[in-house]
Order: C-alpha cells, then structure tokens, then sequence
C-alpha cells in the first residue's frame, strides 16, 4: 500500500476578501511540485464566498468538474443554457469537453457559501458538454458509504467521463467500514470534511486527506463523529 499524506494546513491559502480558498494541489498562483495531481484528481479547493459575490463567466475545457456545497447556495449559469441553484446535500456535475463557460456565484445576499470543486482529468478530449446534478439523502451515509458518482450511465446517475467513484459517509464515532476499489489500479483521496479517523493506520483530523493506492481495500475508524469524502481515480 502507498500513502500519501496532505494535512489541511499545507494546502495553498489565499484570502481575496470576497473569496477565501484552499488548494489541495497547484492551482492558479499557488504551485508546489510536489503536489500537482492525485491521480486522475487535479484541483480540489475548498472555497468560501461571501454573500453576493462569485465567479464571473469563464471557460473550461476538456476536464470532468465536480461541485459539492457544504453550507449555503451556490449558483450555477453556463452558456449551454443551464441555470441552476445547488445546496448541501446536493452534487453538480460538469463535463467541459470542447468548451463550456459559466459562472458561480453566492447566491445569498447573506450568509456565505463554502463549497468544494474538484477536476478530474477525463479519459479522453473533445467530449461533449454536459451538466447534471442531483441531491442526496444524508441519512443513506450514516455508518456507511453512499457512492454519489459513478462510470455507470444509466438514467439518473450522476457519471463522469473517466473511471471515477465519489462516495462519503457519515460515520459516528466507534465505527468502522472497509473501503474497496471499484478498479485495479485506482486510488483513493480521502479526505475528513470534519471529524477524526483513522485511515489505513494514519490518523487524520478535519480538512486532512490521504491518498492511498497500490492496495484492493482499507479500513477507516472513526475517533469521533466524522464526515469523510472518498475520491477514487485511476492513478495513471
């Protein structure tokens, strides 16, 4: 098994005013070679927006973007003709492909939005845009793991254009689950939104992840109730 450690006060900080963000790997001013990707997993940020401000139109290409609002409303307008509000509980998915622009803002005058945004390199270029998004009901992530993206298809799954699962779970402290690998080969970022655990025999608090590869499974135990986010890619 390979690990990989990230404590939440490493990662890249930036206070804008209207915008504070965290860079789990380089993005924008914030370069560290040696955390550039995990995997298929390029950008995750950890984003705080204050009421009324955002993102203005601009354009994305060829990556799969995934959002996660933690607390308050994340706006969504795109040129595809998308106009969307998403909340906690709910997930956007956005494949750019050839070329999509859109903006995000705070859509309460206020209270703050903090969300995730992770990209994921697609399994190939030049796909077609697509949006979609979907919410989730929390009480089928107590003690276990509700997958939230996956490759399959079918109607009223959220999917990506590469091999890649997304799950969470909210697990109370005491208990454990054993994670498996969709895929040989993936690898999985963990990261605690809040809480503690235990990951494959590494302890990590709120805003820590893990990456863990070269292995089919892992346990995790929670030290204390704990809110945890799995991000499964291929490593290559």
């Amino acid at each position: 098994m390979k690990k990989t450690l990230h404590k939440s006060t490493d990662r890249g900080y930036y206070d804008h005013g209207w915008l504070k963000t965290n860079h789990s790997f380089s993005f924008a001013s914030y370069y560290n070679p040696e955390k550039m990707q995990f995997g298929m997993l390029r950008v995750f940020n950890d984003d705080f927006v204050e009421a009324g401000r955002g993102f203005g139109a601009h354009p994305h290409e060829d990556m799969e973007i995934v959002s996660i609002p933690l607390k308050g409303e994340l706006a969504h307008k795109d040129n595809a003709g998308h106009e969307e509000v998403i909340r906690l509980n709910d997930v956007q998915v956005m494949s750019a492909g050839t070329g999509i622009q859109h903006s995000e803002y705070n859509y309460s005058e206020n209270e703050e939005v903090n969300f995730f945004q992770l990209w994921i390199i697609p399994n190939a270029r030049g796909h077609k845009p697509r949006y979609d998004q979907k919410t989730f009901n929390p009480d089928d992530r107590v003690n276990k793991l509700q997958t939230f993206i996956s490759p399959d298809k079918s109607d009223g799954n959220l999917w990506l254009n590469q091999d890649a699962h997304f799950s969470w779970t909210t697990l109370k402290k005491g208990n454990e689950l054993e994670y498996n690998i969709h895929t040989k080969g993936n690898g999985v970022y963990t990261f605690v939104i809040e809480g503690a655990i235990e990951a494959a025999e590494s302890n990590l608090n709120t805003r820590d992840a893990i990456g863990i590869s070269e292995t089919e499974s892992f346990n995790i135990t929670a030290k204390e109730n704990s809110f945890v986010l799995f991000v499964e890619v291929p490593m290559n």
